[in-house]
């Protein structure tokens, strides 16, 4: 491991408890930053409901540290939108924001256009399929963008249990995320959970990124916040343990896919051959292909938009 990653992990790596809630707070009315939290949320109505109560309770009610909790649903066809709007949420349709623009499927896509609807000068994502949540993963994220102004992304950090076993969970990230990042960016290589979908940013950082619009998303934002604004500025918080519903190899092979996309367009920019991927399902014939794209869509920096720049000079 690089020095400097040694060093990062002594300086930038935190838990929970390093920040009690008090300091945080004290730290939010000195400085009056807003904070934002959106879940993107697709086909969610068994857990974003609970989520929404958890944070509504816990930092909006008991303690004024959320300013705005958003999700933003991207085409649910279940009841995701009625039960996170009767827990407290504020709910926007993907494809209400931004209607000039088509909506292009992906989790990127539904981050990216949350930034047209959201007014924190925090933004934390949290995902939607939690289980047994706690507000721990907000305060744990939050709190180092509010107390340090040197401070700019901070990613969650946890065990991923799978099936009863601890630290099985997150297999695209051991077998895609965590080699690309070690050969590639090794600056990065101290991250614990460098594909989680829990994190928080300053607005700031955010509106000068693009974003991939599928699930490169995590890994691009990684990667190009370094280039910004450098590794000290980035940090990470052990929030304890992160229960959420598991892909099937399948599904995780898509998203190997698209993550090392956003790789390759990062290091070089070059030429996808085939951006497509090919899996196999076994039929009543036998074995049976099925060819699926790769996402290779990019949205551009927030600043780049009109609309967007208009609202923010408003």
């Amino acid at each position: 491991m690089l020095e400097e990653v040694e060093r990062w992990l002594s300086t930038r790596s935190w838990s929970v408890t390093d920040r009690p809630l008090h300091q945080i707070m004290a730290a939010k009315q000195r400085t009056g930053q807003t904070v934002s939290v959106v879940l993107p949320a697709l086909n969610e109505e068994e857990t974003v409901g609970d989520i929404v109560s958890v944070i509504r309770h816990d930092l909006v009610r008991q303690v004024p540290l959320v300013d705005e909790i958003v999700v933003v649903d991207s085409g649910s066809t279940d009841r995701t939108s009625e039960v996170a709007a009767a827990a407290g949420a504020t709910v926007v349709h993907r494809d209400e924001i931004l209607p000039r623009l088509p909506a292009l499927p992906g989790k990127g896509e539904v981050l990216w256009r949350s930034l047209l609807v959201t007014r924190g000068d925090i933004v934390c994502f949290i995902d939607a399929d939690l289980k047994e949540f706690s507000s721990d993963f907000v305060l744990g994220i939050v709190g180092p963008l509010l107390t340090d102004p040197g401070v700019d992304l901070v990613k969650g950090m946890y065990d991923r249990p799978l099936g009863g076993a601890a630290g099985q969970g997150g297999r695209v990230t051991e077998l895609m995320a965590r080699p690309l990042l070690n050969m590639h960016w090794p600056q990065l290589a101290g991250f614990v959970q460098p594909l989680g979908g829990e994190y928080a940013a300053r607005r700031s950082l955010l509106e000068q990124l693009p974003f991939p619009v599928g699930y490169g998303v995590e890994l691009g934002m990684l990667v190009d916040a370094l280039h910004l604004v450098g590794l000290d500025a980035l940090a990470q918080v052990d929030v304890g343990v992160r229960k959420h519903r598991h892909q099937d190899g399948q599904a995780l092979g898509r998203m190997s896919a698209a993550i090392y996309r956003t790789a390759q367009l990062r290091l070089a920019r070059g030429h996808l051959i085939r951006p497509s991927l090919t899996q196999f399902e076994r039929g009543t014939d036998g074995f049976e292909p099925r060819t699926y794209s790769v996402d290779t869509e990019e949205r551009p920096p927030m600043t780049e938009i009109p609309e967007y720049m208009k609202r923010k000079a408003a």
